[in-house]
């Protein structure tokens, strides 16, 4: 199982550069929905038919050819039951795919956050081709983080490769985050 919510993201994401989408959402809020972290990640990709979509949430399903099983789905969507929220996928041929999960946050089980700016900064650096929206909500104003406007503020994300632009950008990202959890006076 993944170890925090974070990387939930971050494998549900890949999977959507995987799916060959051009933009992919995402959503993040916590306790904008009564006591619940809650994620969407929607994408332009190739999309699944209805049977696909059904056969994801079974751990004996991947279209990887470097492993038999594909986990993320599955272990996402009992996590996310199991601490008292739900999960949702919706796809449709040609269109993309939308994945929600929530998680209550008064729940004994839920997983910590993580690092939502390491994820985020590990998709930007791994496919600059993809238009990354990224939003935060929580009880402050929303932050919200578009890769094309990133690009033109650091010269391309290509200058994501040098360390010291890249700590800059996880730097606003996390600065982004907190002022988001900060509450509104």
């Amino acid at each position: 199982m993944l170890e925090d919510l974070s990387a939930h993201i971050l494998d549900v994401a890949q999977n959507s550069v995987a799916a060959g989408a051009k933009r992919v959402d995402v959503t993040v809020r916590r306790g904008v929905v009564a006591n619940f972290f809650d994620f969407q990640i929607a994408d332009d990709g190739c999309g699944m038919d209805e049977a696909r979509a059904r056969a994801a949430l079974s751990p004996f399903c991947t279209s990887r050819t470097t492993r038999r099983v594909g986990m993320g789905l599955p272990f996402l969507k009992q996590n996310a039951e199991l601490c008292g929220g739900e999960f949702r996928i919706s796809s449709a041929m040609g269109r993309g795919t939308r994945v929600f999960a929530s998680f209550a946050l008064d729940n004994i089980d839920v997983p910590p956050t993580g690092d939502l700016a390491g994820a985020f900064l590990t998709l930007l650096i791994d496919a600059p081709g993809v238009r990354w929206i990224f939003r935060y909500e929580s009880s402050g104003e929303p932050f919200t983080l578009d890769s094309e406007e990133a690009a033109e503020a650091i010269d391309g994300l290509e200058s994501l490769k040098i360390p010291v632009v890249a700590l800059a950008l996880k730097d606003m990202i996390e600065a982004g985050v907190r002022e988001a959890d900060r509450p509104k006076p």
